[in-house]
């Protein structure tokens, strides 16, 4: 049986001992603090940590949903692994064997991560258990670089190893990319691309964008996909990018139409007296089960 964080030091802080055990909690969170490619600013190793310490100070009541989530579900926060002398493949299995564990004990697997390239283990251990699963990505990048700095493990080729396993991929927020990323996306027939300066005016793309998803969704935010004024502290940051609303409207819509099976956060790179993004990307995190759970996914 896995070992958890107490109730007080766990997601949300839930005063109930009951609702945090793994025993009876139908939502488990992971935190994957693997770093080791990043590009421009590090950091982001601290980010599900971050999290989880803002999560403390999100209210448990959701006014738009009417309800206190956590309570329907129960919430269960699994430690940090250490990836201390472990990286690229060996990290990925390390990350889709306990992926594995969980959804194997039946659990809504939501994972806090560091770089990108955790979502490649994920996806690993979904694959399996949903072999037609598609992705939704929300992200300012790609991340279709066949590898980076000769690393395909770079948290800039995450996609490319997940487009490898043959999986269908609606990304949306998407405003950098190299050429051959462009040229990637014009010329495969799975992977569906929105970029940022596509998203203004009325939100038909939202319908546009889940209409090429399949009936089972996985969902991967980069905080970096949102505007940097919602979300500062990242790995990458790019100008542009969704508002809140608009990540909302997304997320909300997706969970209505398809069948979501799990998400991770990730890219947050935590900085000294600035709590903006860890906080937000807390909130956001249970925004988003609040929607699924209305949706009776879990």
């Amino acid at each position: 049986m896995f070992k958890v964080l107490s109730n007080e030091e766990g997601f949300l802080a839930i005063p109930e001992v009951e609702l945090s055990t793994f025993e009876n909690a139908k939502v488990v969170i992971q935190q994957i603090p693997y770093e080791y490619t990043s590009s421009y600013l590090a950091g982001s190793d601290k980010g599900p940590a971050a999290m989880v310490s803002a999560s403390h100070y999100v209210e448990f009541y959701d006014e738009e949903l009417d309800q206190e989530t956590y309570k329907s579900v129960g919430i269960a926060t699994l430690p940090e692994i250490d990836f201390t002398d472990i990286h690229d493949e060996a990290a990925m299995v390390v990350i889709a064997n306990q992926t594995r564990e969980l959804l194997n004990h039946g659990k809504f697997v939501i994972s806090l991560g560091a770089e990108h390239t955790v979502t490649n283990g994920f996806m690993r251990a979904f694959k399996e258990k949903y072999p037609t699963i598609s992705i939704l990505q929300i992200d300012a990048h790609s991340d279709l670089r066949l590898s980076y700095n000769d690393n395909p493990y770079s948290h800039a080729s995450v996609m490319a190893r997940i487009n490898d396993m043959g999986l269908n991929i609606v990304q949306v927020g998407i405003r950098a990319q190299c050429k051959e990323e462009a040229e990637l996306i014009k010329n495969s027939p799975n992977i569906h691309t929105w970029y940022a300066h596509q998203l203004d005016g009325n939100n038909q793309w939202i319908d546009d964008c889940i209409d090429k998803l399949g009936d089972i969704v996985y969902v991967t935010i980069d905080a970096d996909g949102f505007d940097p004024s919602v979300a500062p502290a990242v790995g990458t940051a790019e100008p542009g990018g969704l508002t809140w609303n608009q990540g909302l409207a997304l997320l909300r819509a997706v969970s209505e139409k398809r069948k979501i099976v799990g998400f991770d956060i990730v890219e947050i790179a935590p900085r000294e007296n600035d709590i903006l993004t860890e906080f937000t990307m807390a909130k956001l995190c249970y925004k988003f089960l609040g929607y699924i759970t209305k949706n009776n996914h879990i």
